[in-house]
């Protein structure tokens, strides 16, 4: 009787024993499963506690708000509008027997551009006066680079400042800026206030970009100075660089 009944005890330890394996790890799966939810929940919660107690976001005016979002909705349409045209000029060189006569337009077009942004050609267009009239600080170097970085990113196609007198400036991707004094110094050039940047491009967009709140309007009126913002629907960037061809650098072929 013994013997018949180890068949029996068999199979059933090492069912027993199989369960056994598998009973430690539904524990284990399940204590791993709630851990991380509960990371997700910590995460969720810190993410929303910081967005309300982040004093950049709540010390904002509500119509300060709607200005920069406004600003990135022009920026963002701006984007859209360019790829637009990039397709569409892909169309034309590609289009057979009048792709020739486009490729020779489109580089007529690219080379007036390069022109445009490496300051040897003059160009017109809309776009804004932006005078800088100093307090009882004067108006700094970092300050009008901050100006020129902010139209830039506004949609600014070309530049150019001016003192009360002396020849203006064209600004490119290579001009500096320097405090000199009381004045400025600017790619060599010097100038005494008040400044004027002359600028190309939409006028109601970097209007918009020079006003945020915290931005170069702000800044220069802490210390006391003004800035005038005077669209006009079509204005002049006339002065010129010279550009010195390259001593080491060579097209690589």
């Amino acid at each position: 009787m013994a013997d018949a009944d180890r068949p029996a005890d068999g199979p059933s330890q090492e069912t027993g024993g199989g369960s056994g394996l598998d009973e430690p790890r539904r524990p284990r799966a399940g204590v791993l499963i709630g851990l991380l939810v509960g990371l997700l929940g910590f995460g969720l919660a810190v993410q929303l506690n910081t967005g309300q107690d982040d004093p950049a976001v709540t010390g904002v005016r509500p119509e300060d708000l709607v200005r920069i979002l406004d600003d990135l909705d022009a920026r963002k349409e701006r984007l859209r509008d360019e790829i637009a045209s990039l397709e569409d000029r892909r169309r034309q060189l590609t289009s057979g027997a009048q792709g020739q006569a486009a490729a020779v337009a489109e580089a007529r077009r690219l080379a007036d551009e390069l022109g445009i942004l490496a300051g040897t050609l003059p160009a017109e267009g809309p776009g804004l006066a932006v005078r800088f009239r100093s307090g009882p600080e004067p108006v700094r170097a970092d300050q009008i680079l901050n100006a020129v970085e902010e139209l830039r990113g506004a949609g600014a196609e070309a530049m150019q400042i001016s003192g009360a007198d002396g020849p203006s400036v064209r600004i490119t991707a290579t001009t500096y800026f320097l405090d000199r004094g009381t004045g400025l110094e600017v790619d060599g050039q010097p100038l005494v206030a008040p400044y004027t940047l002359t600028v190309i491009g939409d006028p109601e967009t970097m209007r918009t970009a020079l006003e945020i709140p915290g931005g170069v309007v702000s800044e220069v009126s802490k210390d006391g100075g003004t800035v005038s913002l005077d669209e006009r629907r079509r204005i002049t960037v006339s002065a010129l660089r010279r550009v010195e061809p390259p001593r080491y650098a060579r097209p690589a072929s």
